[in-house]
């Protein structure tokens, strides 16, 4: 695969030990990197303007004037894909890390084995995020990224998908839920739902990132939480 990397760190040592690393890995895994590397956040960004196709960043924390936490925030508001791995010297910032969808915190010296093991993660995410649903909607195709999808509700015979904007579709969850991965998980007779978008359940109700509520059906809370347990 080809992977698009940046690392962003106001250390030039730290900057070009990582992008050694990141070439080994790349080599001994097959894969083709493209590495550009940044002394600061607003380098990075100005750079990002122009070109928004980065797969990975290897991004510092500890900069400044503009911090790597964030960058990260910045880079969230229009970005879900990037995967974000930050690198520090310090483990006080994990909680933010959350807010972001931080793949991983590397701690500062950075081990090689962690780090080859966190891009292998990396990879695997970017190659589920480029998986996509082909629907069928009134004699065009539609092709929608299978990370965007939220939920799926069944109206009749017919689905709707909520995802960046929402699809009704003429098929079955059954048919559905055959073309999605191991991050959805069906909620009886009448939903679909992406495991990572859930940021609540309770015995009546499942409650999305958006504020989506789902009705959770009778006997249905124990199922739902091993799946999340489960897809951990």
């Amino acid at each position: 695969m080809d992977y698009k990397i940046a690392i962003c760190d106001d250390l030039e040592a730290d900057r070009q030990y990582i992008a050694s690393l990141v070439t080994g890995w790349s080599s001994d895994a097959g894969h083709t990197v493209r590495i550009d590397a940044f002394a600061s956040a607003e380098s990075f960004l100005f750079q990002y303007a122009e070109e928004k196709d980065y797969d990975i960043l290897l991004l510092d924390i500890e900069m400044g004037p503009m911090d790597g936490v964030e960058l990260a925030k910045r880079l969230r508001r229009e970005n879900d894909t990037v995967q974000i791995i930050f690198v520090t010297g310090y483990s006080d910032y994990i909680s933010e890390g959350y807010e972001v969808a931080a793949l991983h915190y590397l701690m500062k010296p950075v081990a090689e084995e962690k780090l080859r093991s966190v891009l292998d993660r990396a990879a695997e995410k970017l190659a589920k995020n480029g998986r996509v649903l082909n629907l069928e909607l009134g004699g065009e195709m539609a092709r929608v990224p299978i990370y965007e999808i939220r939920c799926a509700e069944v109206f009749g015979n017919y689905v709707t998908i909520h995802a960046g904007r929402d699809y009704t579709v003429k098929m079955t969850l059954g048919r559905l839920i055959d073309q999605l991965d191991e991050r959805f998980y069906r909620v009886g007779r009448s939903a679909i739902v992406n495991l990572t978008e859930i940021s609540r359940v309770t015995r009546a109700e499942i409650r999305l990132r958006d504020g989506t509520a789902l009705p959770l059906p009778r006997g249905a809370y124990e199922g739902v939480n091993r799946a999340i347990i489960n897809m951990g």
